[in-house]
This record gives structure tokens, C-alpha cells and sequence, in this order.
């Protein structure tokens, strides 16, 4: 009996996209479980209510970890469904009937097509809020959140042609100590302003300067010379611009991530390179899904002894490869060997040529 495209469509959408989305709930539960399992002396502890851990913090925990692990997942759901057609000599029975291996791919794609998209939405639009809220609830009441630290030497170009540097910032007390704010125009240092301390004020949204010391360079012979014990200014340093980290991207929107790498660069803050690495992951995992979800057919398609169990342990081993990878990825990009596209971009270049050869190979 030969079976019609339409209907292989139909059939092997279902399997694919039903098998993924109860691989995925399952994970998701079991996640929850060793989450709770592992919060829950700070949930004890903080007095946290019922209503905000499973709102503030899991509804929004559930769209994270579904985009975090979804090639995983893909890759594993294709494996165990593909291994069970082949087994079942149903992939024999497709070939067999005149569907060509190419044709055969063609719903597999579709579905991965569909994932992809959700995953590609996810990203985009949804998991910076969600992340949003689940990071100022592990803030709040975990020890994953910010923690308060301090940083030394730092060096901000926050303006064209302004320059400011800062000896040392405290997270305790939001100030920044030792500041010097340049001005420069047309090559020239025009103006200088020096400050013991510099401390955030929100209720204007600028610093509270105490022993400032300006100088206005002037081209006669004497310079303007200004001092006194507190300034209250406001300039393009702002306070989170100290609290940038990978959790702060993670916040946020697309627009406001190609905002911040633009403001990072200019300002050559070396921070830059989390809000990089963020945009550039944010396209490579839906992506990742069409090159697993071909490495996975072309790997168990063909009938083998000993059942699925096989194809299963090879399957878990290439997927978490591939995340691993994409984590020892960021590393050339902490360390200046690679740029935040090339490195979050080459497992996929990597797979890409495995999943070539595999899908090569399969026919046969």
C-alpha cells in the first residue's frame, strides 16, 4: 500500500510535534521538582508566598528553560520516534512505496519549522520580560540573583568626546569613588571635573558629588578653576550602566539589546560582550533545531539490532555535546579570541558538516 504524501505529511508531523511537546512536559515537571527541592529553604526562609513562586517566578522559569533546552529536546524526540518507525520497518514501508528519502524529510523540516518559529518568538518577545520578573524574584529571594559587588578601575567613554573614569564603584552604597569626568573637542582637553566620591541620587536620576574640583582650560594663560565640598549633576552615566551583567541582558528586548551594544561600544565597555552573546544565542538555538533535527533522521533512520536504546544513548550524547559546545563557545569570546557572532555561531558551522555527511551517508 502506497502511502500518500499528504498523509506521511500529517503522520509524521503528529509524531514529531506530540512526542516533543510530552518529552518537554515531562522535563519541565521533573525540572520544577528538583528546582523546588533545591530553593526551598530560601522560599522557607524568606517567607515567600505561594502565589508569587508559582507566578512571579515559575511561569516565567517555564518559558526560559523551554527555549534553553529546546534542540535538546528536538534532537532526543526525533531520535526516539524515527528509532521506533525504523524499527517497526515503517521507514522501509515509506521508501518502499516511492517517497523518496528527500520527500521524507520534508515534514520533519516542517515541524522543525515550527519549533524553530516558537523558539525564535520566545526570544525575541516573551522570555526578556518573563526573564524580567524571574530575575528580580531570584533577587529577591535566592542567592542566584545580583550580588552586591565592587569594581575597580573602570573606564567610560559616556558621551562623544566625554570621558569618565572611576577608581572604584561599591554596589553597598551605589557610589563611585575617586570619579574624573574629561571633556575633550577637536583633539583639546577642555574641561576636567575630579570628585572624592560620587554617590547615586533617583530622585534626580544623577550623582551627588562631594569634594568636586573643575577645571575649565582655557586658551590664555589662565585656566578657570571651580571647588567645594557638594555638586549635585547630572550626566550619561547612569547607575545600572555598573550593573550590566549576563543576567541584565537577559531582560532585555531586541531593540533595547542593539541599544545597549551600540551605547557599550562607543563607550568601550568591555561588558559589551554579554549583550553580544546574548543577541547572537538568541538566533542560533532556533536555528540549531533544522541541523539536529537532520542529524537525528539521517543517524536512525535505517533498522538496526538491539532496538532504540542504542540510537537513544547516541542521541542524549550528540544533543548535550552541542550545548556543552555552545557554553565553551562564550569562553574564546571572554577571552578576545573570537567575536560574540563567530564564536555563539560555531557549533551550528560544526554541525552543519556533521549533519551534511550524516544525511549524505543515510540513503545508502
Amino acid at each position: 500500500m502506497t502511502l500518500k504524501p499528504k498523509i506521511l505529511d500529517r503522520y509524521i508531523m503528529k509524531k514529531f510535534l506530540t512526542t516533543f511537546l510530552i518529552a518537554l512536559l515531562v522535563a519541565i515537571l521533573l525540572i520544577i521538582i528538583f528546582d523546588v527541592a533545591e530553593k526551598i529553604e530560601n522560599f522557607v526562609q524568606h517567607e515567600v508566598p505561594l502565589k508569587s513562586i508559582i507566578f512571579d517566578y515559575y511561569v516565567n522559569f517555564v518559558p526560559y528553560f523551554i527555549n534553553m533546552f529546546s534542540p535538546l529536546f528536538v534532537f532526543i524526540t526525533v531520535i526516539f520516534f524515527t528509532s521506533r518507525m525504523a524499527a517497526n520497518s515503517e521507514i522501509i514501508a515509506i521508501l518502499s512505496g516511492g517517497v523518496s528519502y528527500h520527500r521524507m524529510m520534508v515534514p520533519y523540516m516542517a515541524s522543525a519549522f515550527i519549533i524553530a518559529l516558537l523558539s525564535l518568538g520566545l526570544n525575541l518577545y516573551v522570555i526578556p520580560r518573563s526573564n524580567a520578573s524571574r530575575v528580580e524574584f531570584e533577587t529577591k529571594y535566592t542567592d542566584q540573583g545580583y550580588t552586591k559587588y565592587s569594581r575597580n578601575n573602570i573606564h567610560y567613554q559616556i558621551a562623544p568626546g566625554q570621558f569618565v573614569y572611576v577608581q572604584t564603584f561599591s554596589a553597598y552604597n551605589n557610589t563611585a569613588y575617586k570619579l574624573t569626568l574629561e571633556s575633550i573637542e577637536d583633539g583639546k582637553l577642555v574641561s576636567k571635573l575630579s570628585a572624592e566620591s560620587a554617590t547615586w541620587d533617583s530622585t534626580m536620576d544623577g550623582w551627588h558629588l562631594r569634594r568636586y574640583f573643575i577645571r575649565d582650560y582655557t586658551t590664555g594663560m589662565e585656566d578657570k578653576v571651580r571647588c567645594g565640598e557638594v555638586l549635585d549633576t547630572v550626566i550619561a552615566l547612569k547607575l545600572s550602566d555598573f550593573y550590566r551583567n549576563q543576567k541584565t541582558v537577559e531582560t532585555l528586548t531586541r531593540d533595547e539589546l542593539n541599544a545597549l551594544i551600540d551605547t557599550q561600544n562607543m563607550r568601550g565597555d568591555a561588558n559589551v560582550m554579554y549583550a553580544q552573546i546574548e543577541k547572537n544565542r538568541r538566533l542560533t538555538l532556533p536555528f540549531s533545531t533544522f541541523i539536529l533535527t537532520i542529524m537525528a533522521v539521517a543517524l536512525t533512520s535505517r533498522k538496526k539490532r538491539g532496538g532504540i536504546g542504542f540510537n537513544l544513548a547516541l542521541g542524549i550524547g550528540l544533543a548535550f555535546l552541542y550545548i556543552l559546545f555552545l557554553k565553551f563557545s562564550e569562553m574564546f569570546v571572554y577571552t578576545g579570541t573570537m567575536s560574540a557572532a563567530l564564536a555563539m555561531w560555531l557549533p551550528n558551522f560544526v554541525y552543519i558538516i556533521i549533519a551534511a555527511i550524516l544525511y549524505r551517508l543515510a540513503p545508502k
